[in-house]
């Protein structure tokens, strides 16, 4: 299902479940003007198909003891399929990174990582990043103020 093939109230769902993933499906309907059966038909079929891939906590980082955010670029050693799969293990393994992404250019990875402290990043580079047979180089930048942060996707109902 493409966005081509989402109507209003599709994307209207959508979007408001981004804002609340809470929502009863009566509340679901009357926030956006259907009925609770033709609510709870779309919802499932969203569901279904896979654009509601799940619902989750917002965990606030910091009351959680994350006080640090950093964004990591990540040079391999070798580029071979090999070498690029040893790292997506880590990183798949590494509860510490949030994110993970290829990148054209000169660095091959940028990850988001959390962290305690800085000793708990430092033992995190050195032990984790650094010791790993994939890992080259890495060049790290601590995150000083987060701008924005969110995951909601602009589905405006047009």
């Amino acid at each position: 299902m493409s966005k081509q093939t989402l109507d209003r109230h599709d994307r209207t769902i959508l979007a408001a479940l981004q804002q609340n993933g809470r929502l009863t499906n009566n509340e679901l309907a009357d926030q956006i003007g259907l009925s609770p059966s033709q609510c709870s038909r779309r919802r499932t079929r969203l569901e279904e198909v896979g654009l509601i891939a799940g619902y989750h906590a917002a965990i606030d980082r910091e009351r959680a003891g994350f006080a640090l955010v950093s964004i990591i670029s990540v040079t391999l050693a070798t580029h071979t399929e090999g070498n690029a799969e040893r790292f997506a293990r880590l990183v798949r393994a590494s509860p510490s990174i949030l994110e993970a992404h290829a990148l054209t250019g000169e660095m091959d990875y940028s990850i988001k990582v959390v962290t305690e402290d800085l000793n708990t990043l430092s033992d995190f580079i050195n032990g984790t990043l650094l010791a790993h047979e994939a890992v080259q180089n890495v060049k790290t930048a601590i995150v000083l103020n987060t701008v924005k942060d969110t995951a909601a996707l602009p589905l405006g109902a047009d």
